[in-house]
């Protein structure tokens, strides 16, 4: 995902981000079938820099005050779950290790500043384990000896040095697999060997993937057989409203479908993965923007009665709380959180 000139401080939108939250909560109907969000992914930077054109540059200068303080204003929205994307990109890693270089961020070792927040502040982080090599080479990413080998020393050493934490929770594998009709045998091969190294690092953590491809997934009998195959505690599906594969509101029929799948498969768990990013131009090609809390909540509504948990991708980047020193100084970013804040607190 990326942004342009992400926001452009245009009146409208400075205005609306300084209203008082009472103000905004008093539009919001309460509606206790609306799960809230849960949880969001994070991460240190994105790995495509034309997404992420707009707050790349940001993160890339977080100090760890800032990045502490992002973690409090994510609690602050009455957030459990982080899900960081990853914890190397393409040769270089975002925390001091023995197997690559690392990023010249801000912050030497952003992954323990955050985790220790996450300690602090009482949220549960599933930390990657990839991306060790290049995440567009999704075959080579999920079949290769190489690089299977390479994210297995990778593990092993981002649980020597960070599994002490109460924040490590789980495992998010980041290889995205698109279930095209069903899950395939690469894809539960991939996630069956992580999960073997996952268990044996690190046995009270939990494991996650989160697929594409969820409007096309013909959820019977077979694809509830596939999912007994699979050693995952949560699947939190995409459901690709940002990337206009799908639209807010109409996605809820696939989520009904899968989770009476999963009902059968009787293993893991479902969650929902909602998309809160617009692009600027084309998809894929151009900056990803924040969308608004006003599609979220259609979003919210349409998969609350299918999954148990909601999940955002995501808060960096695409949301930030105004006047905190981890702002990122864009009205709609300011304005999504105010308007989540406001509509949580109308359902108080």
């Amino acid at each position: 995902m990326d942004r342009r000139k992400f926001l452009q401080l245009t009146g409208l939108a400075a205005t609306a981000a300084l209203i008082p939250n009472n103000l905004i909560a008093s539009k919001y109907k309460q509606n206790p079938n609306i799960k809230p969000v849960a949880g969001s992914w994070f991460e240190f930077l994105h790995h495509s820099h034309v997404a992420a054109k707009y707050w790349n540059p940001i993160l890339y200068k977080y100090t760890d005050e800032q990045w502490r303080a992002m973690i409090k204003d994510i609690r602050d929205l009455g957030m459990e779950y982080l899900v960081l994307l990853s914890v190397a990109d393409d040769g270089k890693t975002f925390y001091p290790s023995k197997l690559q270089p690392r990023y010249d961020l801000a912050s030497p070792d952003p992954l323990e500043t955050v985790l220790s927040a996450a300690d602090e502040f009482g949220l549960k982080f599933f930390v990657s384990n990839d991306y060790w090599g290049d995440p567009r080479e999704l075959g080579k990413m999920m079949t290769g000896k190489e690089i299977a080998a390479l994210r297995a020393k990778g593990m092993e050493e981002v649980a020597e040095k960070y599994s002490h934490h109460k924040s490590f929770y789980g495992w998010y594998y980041p290889n995205e697999s698109n279930l095209v009709e069903t899950m395939d045998d690469i894809t539960i091969g991939y996630v069956n060997d992580n999960s073997r190294l996952a268990h044996e690092l690190t046995p009270n953590c939990k494991t996650m993937i989160a697929p594409y491809g969820t409007r096309t997934v013909k959820a019977d009998d077979y694809y509830a057989k596939r999912l007994e195959k699979l050693d995952v505690d949560i699947i939190a599906y995409q459901d690709e409203v940002g990337v206009q594969k799908s639209k807010a509101g109409e996605v809820g029929k696939y989520f009904e479908a899968l989770s009476k799948a999963h009902n059968k498969a009787g293993r893991a768990k479902i969650w929902a993965d909602l998309e809160i990013f617009d692009f600027e131009g084309p998809v894929y090609t151009s900056p990803a923007i924040p969308s608004t809390f006003d599609r979220l909540l259609v979003q919210m509504e349409d998969v609350s009665p299918f999954v148990e948990k909601i999940l955002i991708y995501q808060y960096s980047g695409l949301m930030s709380k105004p006047g905190s020193i981890a702002t990122l100084g864009q009205p709609k970013a300011d304005k999504f959180y105010s308007d989540y804040a406001a509509w949580l607190k109308s359902q108080r």
